[in-house]
């Protein structure tokens, strides 16, 4: 199934989440929206920029070349009406109505643990990310990361170096990686084993707004969120708010009182997430 009409769907810019669902709950298949004209979409009270939008020629002309690429590459679509989508996305607020995903994909469908933190981080975290990876991955539980500088990278590499599951969660097209240097990370992921997802169509660049968006799959598909060092203003904590609005269990690691870059960790704990110095500590926690 090539989920031709859902990549039409999710392709065309500035077309919001609400507004798609909006369609589907009319219209249950991209397919039928695809032949819907003007006159139609007036009926349903969308706005004349969301019209545009859904009649634009571009994306329709461009759609054969992005099945092409996506046949070419590789790259597998999972659509929230197929029944490999994972349950964990489909019931948070606003899933994603399309899955871009490249490598082994039953990883979504097993135990896993994201670990995220700040991008700028010190020798400390990356030394206790690596370990936290690692261990849990010698576990046979899938580290989630969202392939970002900092402590992203070192869950990834702590998980590779366990030969274990990784999971990558992009910012972009699931065809751009960012940042550039993880290049070699990103190729790693896939040749080991593991696994790159994205929502956003081929192409798509990393700018900011997707971001704090894509976390929301991060923790989505994880069992439980580990900070391992984070800054108390950082992009983190948007994992953490996405993680306990969808029940997931926080789980933070100490840091140094002094340092700048275990404030958010330690601020974590005065709130009630689960200090944590080892393994077992999470283990003890959650059933995996």
């Amino acid at each position: 199934m090539s989920n031709k009409y859902w990549v039409w769907l999710s392709s065309i810019d500035n077309l919001s989440l609400d507004t798609i669902y909006k369609l589907l709950k009319i219209f249950k298949e991209p397919e039928r929206i695809w032949y819907l004209d003007k006159k139609d979409l007036e009926k349903i009270n969308l706005n004349k920029e969301d019209i545009d939008r859904i009649l634009n020629i571009y994306y329709k002309q461009n759609l054969d070349n992005i099945m092409y690429y996506i046949k070419k590459n590789n790259i597998i679509t999972v659509s929230i009406n197929d029944e490999n989508y994972p349950n964990s996305l489909k019931n948070i607020y606003d899933p994603p109505i399309l899955l871009y995903l490249k490598g082994n994909i039953d990883l979504i469908y097993k135990k896993s643990i994201s670990i995220i933190g700040c991008r700028l981080c010190s020798s400390y975290g990356k030394v206790v990310t690596k370990k936290f990876a690692y261990n849990l991955a010698k576990k046979n539980i899938t580290i989630i990361s969202g392939l970002a500088r900092g402590i992203d990278t070192y869950a990834h590499i702590g998980a590779l170096e366990a030969n274990g599951n990784t999971i990558a969660v992009l910012g972009s097209g699931i065809d751009v990686i960012y940042p550039k240097e993880n290049e070699n990370l990103y190729n790693s992921i896939i040749k080991n084993n593991g696994l790159i997802i994205s929502e956003y169509i081929i192409g798509t660049k990393p700018i900011p707004i997707n971001f704090p968006k894509r976390n929301r799959i991060i923790s989505a598909l994880s069992s439980g969120v580990l900070v391992t060092e984070a800054k108390i203003r950082s992009g983190s904590f948007i994992t953490v708010d996405f993680a306990l609005e969808q029940g997931k269990e926080i789980f933070a690691v100490p840091g140094n009182i002094n340092s700048v870059n275990s404030e958010g960790t330690n601020s974590l704990i005065k709130q009630g997430a689960k200090l944590v110095t080892s393994v077992d500590d999470i283990l003890d926690e959650l059933i995996l």
